[in-house]
């Protein structure tokens, strides 16, 4: 489900965590809850900073939602904690986190990269962006905060409002990825990054920086709590009324 791969040794390792999903490394519970759990655990790892990748031509596809569909309500009270708590995890986590986007990165694939601190993205046919709005139920609100901290409040508006995806040059260029790099320089540059990041600042101060400027989205998260019974009522009302079902059909056809 996630294959990890330790490059270096000592005061330099740097954990490599690649998604290893099914075919498109959709983020259905498990994957969520293991995404959760792994970044918890490398608060107390002796790697000192942390990649994260995809999988062939996916980072990740998002939500899998021919399990959503399938299962229905009941699932969604369930997905919905375990998603927002895997954002937090890579979001909140002290160390460097690097994502190295190999491909698709789609709706919540797209926020899980802009949780990390640096986006690098490969040439080529990959699109990154979150047309959350078109599937139809909205992002948890961490989402939403993740997103406004990775390229500001008026990219983040244009990004869920048009509901699009990108080119990584178009990405590239409204700042939702740092770098564009050909495939094959793509993980060997991330782990350059991720551990030029640990060891050129020292681990607290980097800790703290960090933390001081994540606050305010985070403490944003928690003060519109509140919008999480609504929410949940969405994501459960498109599980029942055709809209996504009819997404997901759109998609098979073109």
């Amino acid at each position: 489900m996630i294959e990890r791969d330790d490059h270096g040794g000592g005061d330099d390792r740097v954990a490599v965590l690649r998604l290893a999903h099914g075919p498109v490394s959709a983020m259905d519970l498990e994957l969520c809850q293991a995404i959760g759990e792994q970044f918890r655990a490398l608060a107390d790892d002796p790697a000192r900073a942390v990649v994260v990748t995809g999988t062939g031509r996916t980072f990740s596809a998002g939500a899998d939602l021919k399990r959503y569909l399938h299962e229905g309500a009941p699932y969604v009270e369930r997905f919905l904690p375990a998603l927002s708590e895997a954002f937090r995890a890579v979001f909140e986590l002290s160390k460097p986190v690097v994502a190295a986007v190999n491909g698709h990165a789609i709706a919540g694939g797209c926020v899980l990269a802009a949780c990390a601190d640096v986006r690098l993205m490969a040439e080529g046919g990959g699109r990154i962006g979150v047309p959350e709005g078109r599937v139809g139920p909205p992002f948890p609100r961490i989402a939403i905060e993740v997103l406004r901290h990775a390229v500001g409040d008026v990219t983040a508006r244009r990004l869920m409002v048009g509901a699009l995806t990108y080119s990584p040059a178009e990405a590239l260029a409204m700042a939702l990825v740092d770098r564009v790099l050909p495939p094959e320089e793509l993980l060997p540059q991330a782990v350059a990054t991720a551990r030029a990041m640990a060891t050129e600042v020292p681990s607290d101060t980097f800790a703290l920086t960090k933390a001081q400027l994540n606050r305010d989205a985070l403490e944003r998260t928690a003060r519109y709590a509140d919008e999480d019974a609504a929410v949940t009522g969405l994501w459960s009302r498109r599980a029942e009324d055709g809209w996504t079902a009819r997404y997901l059909e759109s998609l098979t056809q073109r």
